[in-house]
């Protein structure tokens, strides 16, 4: 039975009287997970966050996530995305599940992307080309959540210019990512511009003194610029994931 299925049937059942509603709200929220032994896999996160478990990848084994996604799929999960992951891994699941899989982001998804919704657009910048991989985590897991994703990518402090040329975009936003290792000051520059929340990115680009993306992390959470909030170090699911939140937001209150 998917997990629709199931939340549909405890609804049926409160509207023919066998169930109170609040205990009906509580097995919604509390539903059972399956149990595979190295993962207990939750099918029903997203009727409680609005968003379905996605897979991280690292550290697990080809075995271990093609059983996950597999066991997701064959409860009623249409599309199912995997962060961190290796092209050895893809190859394996690749070879079991029909699996899209990006070497640069190291993301893998199964199952069509849905029609982007929310209330605008999510722009993703990047000060630097190298910091493209972090950067298409976050546009991906954006796009797979169900949003319209602009890129703007090599934007960077050092030829300011280039930012400046797309000011229409970062106005139009309704959340934008900010991707920069280095010093980070990109973060800085576009929240003084834009009049929607900037979720900042620090990646671990840059020279000895850049501490693995520490410098520019620091850099933004100390940024000057109101507005401006920070993920971890490389963290772009986080932030996709977060910027999918924001766009949505809108949709709740109608």
């Amino acid at each position: 039975m998917s997990e629709q299925s199931e939340a549909l049937e405890i609804l049926h059942r409160v509207e023919r009287g066998e169930l109170k509603a609040d205990e009906a709200l509580l097995r919604l929220k509390l539903a059972p997970f399956d149990d595979l032994g190295f993962a207990k896999v939750d099918h029903h996160r997203s009727l409680r966050q609005g968003t379905s478990e996605v897979i991280y990848g690292a550290g697990k084994t080809p075995e271990q996530i093609a059983a996950i996604a597999g066991n997701m799929l064959s409860r009623g999960q249409k599309a199912v995305l995997i962060t961190r992951m290796s092209r050895e891994t893809a190859d394996f699941v690749g070879a079991k599940l029909a699996l899209t899989y990006d070497p640069l982001s190291k993301i893998g998804r199964i199952g069509p992307l849905p029609e982007p919704g929310g209330v605008g657009t999510v722009v993703v910048l990047t000060a630097g080309t190298s910091d493209l991989p972090v950067a298409e985590e976050a546009a991906q897991t954006a796009e797979f959540l169900g949003n319209r994703v602009e890129r703007l990518y090599d934007v960077g402090v050092a030829g300011i210019h280039r930012l400046l040329a797309h000011t229409d975009s970062i106005m139009r936003a309704t959340v934008i990512i900010a991707i920069a290792g280095m010093e980070g000051a990109i973060a800085s520059v576009v929240g003084g511009l834009a009049d929607c929340p900037v979720i900042a990115v620090p990646t671990s680009v840059g020279y000895g003194a850049a501490f693995g993306g520490l410098a520019a992390l620091l850099s933004m959470l100390n940024s000057c610029a109101s507005g401006v909030s920070v993920v971890n170090i490389d963290n772009g699911f986080g932030a996709g994931y977060l910027a999918n939140m924001i766009n949505h937001v809108g949709e709740k209150l109608q």
